[in-house]
């Protein structure tokens, strides 16, 4: 059963339930996504197709045990995907936790660090929440992640293999920096059905363990359906 919203803040505590996002962050294998787990996907909130609440009910469709909403420096989309859900309490509703998708600079690479289970009202992330990329020092990567960690949410570098700098770069100047994760199983190429790129996925696996780091998977859904990527 979904649990109630909070009079006080307007969304549901499990969204911020941590522990248990570790938990199944550690779980994940490469057949986690797209059919029981998908932590990157977007809305018409920022650069999607999807209304929330249709991503909601197809995620439901699909089975999904989890999930986030990862709309670029907004969470207005999951705001109205959790009022849907508390709205029909759906028996076999997934665990939606808070998401986003915030653009930083790390080693002079634009870079996407994804933030997960943080407190979307605290006073650290209001600056990244508000529809648009920053700039000047809320921009560097060290200040981001921060910012997460202090509206106690996990940062996770997205898709590592997709910037100018290597993945062995940019995830060792991540970690250095205190992020919690990487998106190890990500689709580069777009493959239908959706799967995650072995290359790339074996690397960044390798790169991840190495610094003891999270992983996670997504489909980065930018179109009408959560099982591809456009």
């Amino acid at each position: 059963m979904v649990t109630p919203l909070t009079q006080e803040t307007g969304f549901s505590p499990t969204a911020q339930d941590r522990a248990s996002l570790r938990q199944v962050f550690a779980s994940i294998t490469p057949e986690s996504c797209p059919h029981s787990y998908n932590f990157h996907m977007h809305t018409v909130c920022s650069d999607g197709r999807l209304m929330p609440e249709l991503l909601i009910q197809q995620a439901l469709s699909i089975g999904l045990q989890g999930l986030a909403i990862t709309d670029h420096h907004s969470v207005n989309g999951f705001r109205r995907a959790e009022q849907w859900l508390a709205a029909h309490t759906p028996a076999d509703a997934p665990h939606l936790w808070t998401g986003v998708e915030i653009t930083a600079q790390l080693l002079h690479n634009e870079v996407h660090i994804l933030g997960y289970a943080f407190d979307p009202d605290h006073a650290d992330l209001q600056a990244y929440l508000q529809g648009n990329a920053v700039r000047g020092d809320r921009a560097h990567a060290a200040v981001v992640i921060d910012a997460i960690h202090q509206a106690g949410g996990l940062a996770v570098l997205a898709h590592p293999d997709r910037y100018r700098s290597t993945a062995a770069d940019l995830i060792t100047a991540a970690a250095d920096l205190g992020i919690d994760g990487v998106e190890t199983y990500y689709a580069y190429n777009n493959p239908n059905p959706w799967h995650p790129s072995p290359r790339q996925t074996r690397e960044v696996f390798t790169l991840g363990e190495s610094f003891g780091l999270l992983h996670t998977c997504g489909t980065d859904t930018h179109g009408l359906n959560l099982l591809q990527r456009l």
